[in-house]
């Protein structure tokens, strides 16, 4: 939902987990180096193969990273929401950009400028960009581990994401997602209202599926009086009854 009043930057950035443990000062710096970026649905952030100069924290909004095949088909390897952030990883390792990143929604983020944390790691960018972050790794373990743990975060859901392309059906897949949707208080309920964060298309490229198959299996999930489709809301009689379908 777009703000209509001054954001605070600094509040913002101490939520980042790479940014635990600094001091205000420290923050406050970066924040200085950090500008907000306005995107409207539909327009491109970045593409594949773009230098990456940082990374972004998403204010409002979503953002969907994708990869294009030669034949020009779109995968959507992850949609990023409010709170979350992206680039770390490729910005510590001082590369171009894997994927391309497109605004599901209006958006609003925060760009977290490269050279700023680098400085801020007490080493001259222009220099000596890679050394530095080796450097400043081999000295601050904690940086490391909250390094580590981010990009361990994000080969988990994409070693969940193979298992689930390689394994399971596309009756299995569209289950699992919607569980995994549900918030923690739903998760054994009755009478569930589920909204979808996305449209049907996005959700189905998630899922490493068609359009068509994706609305055949909802037809099929209705058909079994498991799930009541309205939209973009999922209205879920008995999650315990649409769990049993899932394995």
């Amino acid at each position: 939902m777009p703000m209509n009043h001054p954001i605070n930057i600094e509040a913002l950035l101490t939520h980042i987990a790479l940014f635990n443990g600094l001091a205000p000062e420290e923050i406050a710096r970066i924040a200085h180096a950090t500008r907000e970026v306005h995107i409207l649905k539909g327009e491109t952030l970045f593409h594949r193969g773009d230098t990456c100069t940082g990374f972004h924290l998403v204010v409002y909004g979503q953002i969907k990273l994708t990869l294009t095949s030669a034949q020009g088909n779109e995968k959507i390897v992850e949609i990023i929401s409010q709170g979350q952030s992206f680039g770390e990883a490729i910005m510590f390792l001082d590369k171009p950009y894997v994927v391309s990143a497109q605004a599901l929604t209006d958006a609003m983020l925060l760009h977290v400028s490269k050279t700023a944390i680098f400085e801020e790691l007490g080493h001259d960018y222009n220099l000596a960009r890679k050394q530095a972050v080796f450097d400043e790794l081999e000295r601050d373990h904690n940086l490391c581990r909250k390094m580590l743990a981010g990009m361990a975060m994000r080969l988990h859901q994409l070693m969940n994401d193979v298992e689930s392309y390689s394994l399971h059906s596309g009756k299995q897949r569209i289950i699992g997602y919607l569980l995994r949707e549900l918030p923690e208080n739903d998760q054994n309920g009755t009478d569930v209202i589920l909204t979808l964060p996305s449209n049907k298309g996005t959700i189905a490229s998630r899922l490493n599926l068609t359009q068509e198959h994706f609305s055949r299996i909802l037809h099929e999930l209705t058909d079994l009086g498991l799930i009541i489709v309205e939209g973009k809301k999922i209205h879920i009689p008995s999650v315990a009854n649409l769990r049993k379908h899932e394995s």
